[in-house]
């Protein structure tokens, strides 16, 4: 759906200028489903997916939805070797990055060739550090000079991974859920994900701590912001000044979520479609975009994609305050159909999904090395 009127949008200089306003309702500022355990919304979905395995005889459908990313992306799937797969095309529409490998070499050793390495792409400070491995947000961090670069390289766990991507030149984010049949050139768009930046307002009275514990949001949510802002909680605002909470665009880290499917359009379903033609293998997943403004984005032009994630994926709108229990379900319950339906088709093309063992496998080295990231902004 296309609104017929231009949207209003947050202004430049503001944070996440360039979204649609955000409506804020004091009575229903955190959703009573946000936060409770995995468990509560999956249930019924492992419960489907063993019945859809009987259905096509196979359990490991899933994992063969995106066949040339490992697992399909369900777990343990390199950001690296993901963005990577982008063709001629895609690329220019992909945030450059460079990835290294923390080592044993000297810190200095290591920063130094970071930078080098960031040089070589046309790349400078700020950019936006990231584990190649992980979810939801775990160890992303803003660098703003070789010093920090420096302590993150030092608090990064031994021989493992991370990227280094140019900060996107937009405030505004989303989280576009896509999907394409193998035998079809035209995808669909099923889910749009508006992320908004957290943040507070100084009065030049209060400080920053009063102010997350009396905002209607942040204030249910200070377990969160409060560890990450420790040593500026005393600092009174000037009135007027915003402070953002949090950096990184992952719910379970304080991002605020709304549903954004009526920004769906057939200009931008359209250019994801080129885009996602020239990722080999890519069929299922949510992209991570930042945009200069949703009127441009619907129309398919001026934005970035920072991430493409796989067979994990979420349609995130359903964190939206205002989602019903029902929808949360039938939603997730939808896209897992899609799963096992698009798997099913790479199966009879030829393409072997992996073993279970090796599933359990990456699903414990993840965890394992999430453990040991740095804290998250």
């Amino acid at each position: 759906m296309i609104p017929v009127t231009k949207v209003p949008c947050i202004p430049e200089g503001k944070i996440n200028a360039g979204m649609p306003f955000l409506v804020e309702d004091a009575r229903a500022a955190v959703s009573p489903y946000e936060f409770l355990p995995s468990w509560f919304f999956y249930t019924p979905v492992v419960v489907q997916s063993l019945l859809l395995a009987v259905r096509y005889g196979d359990v490991r459908l899933p994992l063969v939805v995106n066949p040339t990313i490992f697992l399909s992306g369900m777990v343990g799937e390199s950001k690296h070797d993901i963005l990577t797969l982008a063709g001629p095309i895609a690329k220019p529409w992909i945030s450059p990055f460079v990835s290294l490998i923390k080592s044993s070499a000297l810190l200095t050793e290591q920063n130094a060739n970071a930078q080098q390495a960031l040089a070589a792409e046309n790349l400078s400070f700020p950019v936006v550090a990231k584990p190649d491995l992980g979810c939801r947000g775990v160890g992303v961090k803003l660098i703003k000079n070789a010093q920090q670069l420096q302590d993150y390289i030092a608090s990064y766990p031994q021989e493992a991974r991370y990227l280094l991507q140019e900060k996107a030149p937009y405030e505004a984010e989303a989280g576009v859920f896509y999907v394409r049949h193998p035998n079809e050139s035209k995808g669909k768009i099923i889910s749009i994900t508006l992320k908004y930046t957290p943040s507070v307002l100084g009065d030049g009275v209060r400080t920053l701590k009063t102010l997350i514990e009396q905002n209607p949001r942040a204030g249910q949510l200070s377990h969160l912001y409060f560890p990450r802002h420790e040593d500026k909680l005393d600092w009174v605002l000037p009135e007027g000044q915003e402070f953002q909470l949090a950096f990184a665009g992952s719910h379970s880290r304080g991002s605020i979520f709304r549903d954004g499917n009526q920004y769906i359009s057939e200009a931008l379903t359209q250019k994801l479609d080129r885009i996602l033609a020239d990722v080999d293998g890519y069929y299922y997943g949510r992209l991570d975009i930042k945009f200069r403004d949703i009127n441009r984005f619907m129309a398919g032009e001026d934005f970035t994609i920072l991430e493409l994630n796989g067979a994990s994926s979420e349609a995130a709108h359903i964190w939206d305050r205002k989602t019903p229990l029902k929808e949360i379900y039938r939603t997730l319950l939808a896209q897992y159909r899609l799963l096992f339906e698009i798997g099913a088709e790479q199966k009879r093309r030829g393409h072997r999904p992996a073993s279970i063992k090796t599933l359990i496998g990456a699903w414990k080295e993840e965890k394992a090395l999430m453990k040991q990231y740095p804290m998250t902004d």
